[in-house]
C-alpha cells in the first residue's frame, strides 16, 4: 500500500479512496484501491492476496483424486463443474470413456448448478443496487437446488461428487422426481424476477449505458461466459467444444451485443432458461447402467501436456497439465473465468462514479478465491 502512495501520480484535486473487503457489494475479500475526483472514477487497481491458499501448488503435491476436491474451493458456487473439468483432463489423458450415464447425469448437475449460481448472482445483483428484496428471492429458488444436491451427494455447496472416471456413487431415487419439481417451480418464478427487477425504471437506468465493454475488448482481455457473450462475443465452450452431454441436446447460446451492465444481466437471465431446457431434454432420458469405470488406485497420467475447459456459471475455466508420469502433476495451472473479468474492471469503470462501479463489478460476477486462488 505504502508503494502504491508514493509510485502514485496524483493531481491536485484527485485523491484516492479503499473500497472493501468487508461487505458482500465489494464480493467478499476483494480490496480496490481507486483514485477518484470527487465522484468521477479515474482508476481502478484490484489489490489480491487476501485470501490466497496456494492451491496450485498444492496440485503438484496431491493425488489426482485428491485434485478434485481442492477445485470446488475455487469458485464454491460452480463446485460441481470445476471437479467436472478435472475429472475431464484426467480421463481424457488415460483415454477413459465414461458410461452414458455418467454423462447425463454430470450435464443435469452442472446445470443446475448454473441456475443456483445464478440465482445467488442475481439477489446479489439486486442487493448491490439497493433492492434487498432479490435476496431473499434467489435465495428460496437456489435452496430448492441445494436440497437436490444434499439428497444426491451429502453436500449444498462443496459437492465432490465427481471422480474420474464416474460418479462417487448413483443418483438417489428421488434425483429425477425432485429436479423435475424443482423446473416446475422455477418456471413460474423466473418471469417474477423479470417483474420485480429487469423491468424497473430505476434498475434500468442504473445498468442501461454503465460499464460499457466492447466485443473487440471483451475478446483483447480474455473475457468469457455471460461477461463475453454480453458484448456479443460467442465463447460459450458448451456449444464450440462440447463435453459429457452437451453434444446431445439442443439449446441456445445467450447473446447481446450492448456490451453494457444491462446486457451482461440479461444474458444471465437468458441462461437459466436454456438450462431448464438442457435439464428437461435429459431428465427423462437418464440411461441405465453403471456410474463409474474402475480405475487404478493409485492413478498415473503418462508423460505430456494436457487441457481440458469447461464452461462454469462465471465464464471458461480451463485445467492445464504437465505430467511427468508420477502419481501427481509435475505442474497444474488453472485458467480462471474470475481472473481474466476482473482484468477489464478498469476499462470499464473509469469515467463513471462509484455508485456505477458497484452496479458494474456486480455484472462481472466475481467469486474471489476463482480469482485469488
Amino acid at each position: 500500500m505504502e508503494a502504491t502512495l508514493v509510485n502514485t501520480n496524483f493531481k491536485s484535486e484527485e485523491y484516492f479512496i479503499n473500497m472493501g473487503p468487508q461487505h458482500p457489494a465489494t464480493h467478499g475479500v476483494l480490496r480496490l484501491l481507486l483514485t477518484i475526483d470527487g465522484e468521477i472514477i479515474k482508476k481502478v487497481e484490484p489489490d489480491l492476496g487476501y485470501i490466497h491458499r496456494s492451491i496450485e501448488k498444492m496440485c503438484e503435491r496431491d493425488s489426482y483424486q485428491q485434485i478434485v476436491h481442492l477445485t470446488d474451493r475455487m469458485d464454491y458456487l460452480s463446485s460441481h463443474i470445476n471437479n467436472e473439468a478435472v475429472c475431464l483432463v484426467v480421463e481424457n489423458a488415460l483415454e477413459i470413456e465414461v458410461p452414458e450415464r455418467v454423462k447425463v447425469v454430470r450435464t443435469i448437475l452442472s446445470e443446475l448448478t448454473r441456475i443456483a449460481s445464478h440465482c445467488l448472482w442475481w439477489g446479489v445483483m439486486g442487493m448491490d443496487v439497493g433492492a434487498l428484496t432479490t435476496y431473499f428471492y434467489g435465495f428460496r429458488d437456489r435452496e430448492m437446488i441445494n436440497d437436490i444436491f444434499e439428497e444426491t451427494c451429502g453436500a449444498r455447496l462443496t459437492m465432490n461428487y465427481n471422480i474420474p472416471g464416474g460418479l462417487m456413487f448413483d443418483i438417489h431415487p428421488n434425483f429425477v422426481k425432485r429436479t423435475k419439481e424443482f423446473i416446475a417451480h422455477f418456471k413460474t418464478k423466473l418471469p417474477e424476477y423479470d417483474t420485480l427487477l429487469t423491468g424497473n425504471v430505476i434498475f434500468q437506468k442504473r445498468m442501461k449505458g454503465v460499464g460499457l465493454l466492447s466485443k473487440e475488448d471483451a475478446i483483447s482481455f480474455g473475457a468469457s461466459g455471460p461477461v463475453g457473450r454480453g458484448s456479443g462475443y460467442s465463447c460459450d465452450v458448451r456449444k464450440h467444444h462440447p463435453y459429457s452431454a452437451y453434444d446431445k441436446v439442443t439449446f441456445n447460446e445467450a447473446l447481446k451485443t450492448e456490451g453494457d451492465s444491462l446486457a451482461r444481466y440479461q444474458v444471465r437471465i437468458q441462461e437459466m432458461w436454456e438450462s431448464m431446457s438442457i435439464i428437461e431434454q435429459l431428465i427423462d432420458n437418464i440411461p441405465e447402467g453403471d456410474h463409474k469405470v474402475v480405475t487404478k488406485v493409485v492413478i498415473k497420467l503418462p508423460k505430456g501436456e494436457f487441457y481440458q475447459r469447461v464452461e462454469t456459471a462465471r465464464g471458461e475455466l480451463g485445467v492445464y497439465v504437465i505430467s511427468t508420469g508420477t502419481k501427481n502433476p509435475y505442474r497444474l495451472k488453472f485458467r480462471s473465468p474470475g481472473f481474466s473479468n476482473l482484468s477489464l474492471l478498469n476499462h470499464i469503470a473509469v469515467g463513471g462514479k462509484i455508485g456505477d462501479l458497484v452496479a458494474s463489478m456486480a455484472t462481472l460476477d466475481l467469486v474471489i478465491p476463482d480469482i485469488d486462488r
